[in-house]
């Protein structure tokens, strides 16, 4: 995307549909006067007494032990230095989002207009009582230092700068675990630092604290080598002087084992990097470009082990893997500080992590095939599932060992279901999905495509390198919408009601009649369906000419549909097509089907639906946890609708004893696991969490999904089609451009799995 693009769309987003990112919302009953008269007077005053009398009281009756302040003062923002405490604001937002959706804390944005210390200390020492934690951010040093300092000696709740320690945390646990790799001894490594502020100190500090020798630290600042007999040092700067009489990067880079890049992009040469000694470890984590560029590097030094702060190269070193899990933790401990004891644990959390076998879904969210420890994985990729309920614990317990920890935890087992239960309020799935595409952009038909929303959406699946795209739609239509999209790329269209498309009309014409001639289908109409979109771009996909095709914008369903069963038909073996939607909603992610084919399918069909489903969750790396929805609950009634579900689970045990499936079940018991296993302790799926659900009837399954949808605002991707030849999905009737451009991602990822059945098959 160019930047100007790039640009747009960035304003767009932080202004629509309302301005900025961050919004709060009650989390109790307002609906009755007794609700308000509960919330507000008189009910309010019976616990404003009861912290009165005990104020630690205050972390049962409020929101405080969820809720940590995000306090700037804007001076030294990101790549974009000092542009003052309004201007940082968006970059604060953006940091409470985060909080949300990895830890789910609550994060507070404040903006002090102050760069004196003191006023920026006393300000802060003010409004802590209301938050359960502090996490000060883009503050410049040496302020940084001394602001965390003082804070943390004058307050009773965790405060921690994130742009010292989160830095720090992650790029540690990366150094531990290549030295491991690299077979080296942290005492011993040779380790220069580029750069010299709060987050490089940070940095440096902890290494230390695992080993590192000051005799072997070599630290630069803008002026050169920071010297021990350099004139008027900080206290910082100072503690990690050399008496070595060198003055530049290339000096110290000689025979060095270990470079940490805290400064600009591509100060570090080719030759620098030759002159580190065997299997050297660089992490160039200058944002938003390196200090030597990754593929460079690596073509230097094949024997490098190198990351950066960047996504789109392996070991990102992302603050995101600590702040929202150490606040988490120490939060639900009830912390007075975080300590050095707790930000080790973390270290230690992180780097064990990278070392354990990597879950599918996380192998799919980054297009890996399989991750596994060594060179180009030495940490945990931000969106594995696993983080919160692994380092929020370790921090926890650190904090409970060294005796900061108000509110110790009792029962881990109990907490690490609570931590699993907090992690489903996002968009991973959204984001494996993509990646997925991503990383194998597939031709897609867009068969709709001189409608704006949809033109919009294969838009963004170009820009995103989701998919290629290809435009079927009025031409002069599609070039005008495109210009004014500012959709420059060069991209297919194909217009079917015009002489350029006439032959391939005719080809595909012919191979239809040939197909269904003895199905009522003559020559004539089989060249008149070709004018329709989804004959011919059904056709494009059964022929070879792309790899899948989405539809439904703008028709019903069923007139979208009846072209591709005609000429995409069904896969080998499948007896009906269905469809599945995947809903993400606060609980993690459901599986819902069938939401639009099937309208009262029998047992065997079931059965068949709830199999595909599964294969869906497998798919995209979850392993189904499936339950078979009904009014009835395991043979409480005879009538044929319950009887027919009972008939398909036994049909699936039977078929597939290892999938995890039961029924038939009400949807409460379906998905309280403690409802379910205090009454049905039998059940395959007894203190399990239900990720599947497969509905007795079209009905039911479709008003279920579209009533999470809107009422919930559960988000929904899908209906994904499953059971044909071929990758062709069919979206629903007006669909926005989120879920148009969620559907062209299912449809790369679906061509992409059958191309690799179909090498599997071939044996290549």
């Amino acid at each position: 995307m160019g930047k100007q693009k790039m640009r747009r769309e960035a304003l767009i987003y932080h202004a629509k549909p309302q301005p900025g990112k961050i919004k709060i919302v009650p989390t109790k009953p307002y609906a009755t006067q007794r609700d308000l008269a509960l919330a507000y007077s008189p009910g309010v005053a019976e616990p404003c007494l009861e912290i009165q009398k005990d104020k630690e009281l205050v972390y049962r009756y409020t929101s405080k032990g969820n809720m940590v302040a995000i306090i700037s003062n804007g001076t030294a923002v990101l790549g974009l230095g000092d542009i003052g405490p309004l201007a940082s604001k968006p970059v604060m937002e953006g940091k409470a989002l985060l909080f949300k959706i990895f830890s789910d804390i609550d994060g507070i944005d404040i903006e002090v207009d102050t760069k004196d210390p003191d006023k920026f200390i006393e300000t802060v020492k003010m409004i802590a009582p209301t938050f359960g934690g502090i996490n000060l951010e883009d503050i410049s040093a040496p302020e940084a230092f001394e602001i965390e300092r003082r804070l943390k000696e004058e307050l009773d709740i965790p405060v921690m700068h994130d742009d010292q320690h989160g830095t720090a945390i992650i790029s540690a646990a990366a150094l531990l675990n290549a030295l491991e790799i690299s077979e080296k001894k942290i005492e011993k490594v040779k380790i220069v630092v580029s750069g010299a502020g709060a987050a490089a100190v940070s940095c440096t500090r902890l290494y230390k604290s695992f080993g590192a020798k000051n005799e072997n630290i070599v630290m630069l600042d803008s002026k050169g080598v920071i010297r021990s007999d350099r004139e008027s040092l900080s206290a910082e700067k100072a503690e990690f002087s050399t008496d070595r009489k060198i003055d530049t990067l290339d000096e110290a880079m000689k025979d060095a084992d270990v470079f940490i890049g805290l400064s600009i992009a591509n100060i570090v040469t080719p030759a620098m990097l030759k002159s580190m000694a065997k299997n050297p470890i660089v992490f160039a984590m200058a944002n938003p470009d390196p200090e030597i560029e990754y593929k460079l590097a690596v073509k230097t030094r094949p024997d490098i082990i190198m990351a950066t702060g960047r996504s789109d190269h392996p070991n990102q070193v992302n603050n995101v893997l600590g702040f929202p899990y150490i606040f988490r933790g120490a939060l639900d401990v009830r912390t007075t500080a975080i300590n050095e004891e707790m930000k080790r644990a973390a270290v230690k959390a992180l780097a064990e992590l990278a070392k354990e076998s990597v879950p599918e879904q996380v192998n799919i969210a980054y297009g890996e095939t399989r991750l596994s420890f060594g060179q180009e994985y030495i940490i945990p990729k931000p969106f594995d599932p696993r983080l919160i309920v692994e380092i929020p614990p370790a921090v926890a317990k650190a904090a409970m060992d060294s005796g900061v920890a108000k509110n110790p935890i009792e029962d881990w087992d109990k907490y690490k279901e609570e931590l699993w239960l907090r992690s489903g309020n996002d968009n991973k799935v959204v984001r494996m999905l993509h990646n997925r595409a991503r990383s194998n952009p597939k031709r897609i038909v867009f068969a709709e495509a001189d409608q704006m929303d949809v033109l919009r959406a294969a838009q963004i699946a170009h820009d995103e390198g989701l998919a290629i795209p290809i435009l079927l739609g009025n031409k002069e239509t599609i070039q005008d919408l495109k210009e004014e999209l500012e959709f420059d790329a060069e991209v297919a269209i194909i217009d079917l009601q015009t002489n350029e498309s006439l032959e391939k009309r005719n080809q595909y014409a012919q191979k239809h009649w040939e197909a269904r001639k003895r199905k009522g289908v003559t020559l004539y109409n089989a060249k008149s369906r070709m004018r329709e979109r989804n004959y011919f771009g059904a056709m494009m996909v059964s022929e070879g000419n792309a790899d899948g095709m989405i539809s439904g914008y703008s028709k019903a369903f069923p007139r979208v549909v009846t072209p591709i069963f005609e000429v995409i038909g069904r896969a080998k073996g499948v007896k009906r097509v269905a469809t599945v939607n995947i809903m993400n909603t606060q609980r993690g992610p459901l599986f819902l089907a069938d939401t639009s084919i099937n309208i009262d399918p029998n047992a065997e069909e079931i059965a068949e639906i709830a199999q595909m489903t599964a294969n869906v969750a497998k798919t995209f790396g979850f392993e189904p946890v499936m339950a078979l929805a009904s009014y009835a609950n395991f043979g409480s009634s005879a009538h044929p609708n319950a009887k027919k579900v009972r008939d398909a689970v036994k049909i699936l045990h039977e078929q597939n004893p290892d999938l995890i499936v039961d029924g038939e079940l009400q949807i409460d018991f379906a998905l309280n696991q403690d409802l379910h296993k205090s009454r049905f302790p039998f059940s395959k799926l007894a203190g399990k969490r239900v990720n599947a659900l497969v509905f007795p009837n079209l009905e039911s399954a479709n008003i279920t999904y579209k009533l999470l949808k809107e009422l919930n605002g559960a988000d929904s991707i899908g209906p994904i089609m499953v059971g044909l030849k071929k990758s062709v999905h069919v979206m629903q009737l007006g669909a926005s451009v989120d879920e148009i451009v969620n559907m062209a991602a299912v449809a790369a990822i679906d061509a992409q799995e059958r191309a690799k059945r179909k090498r599997a098959k071939s044996g290549k």
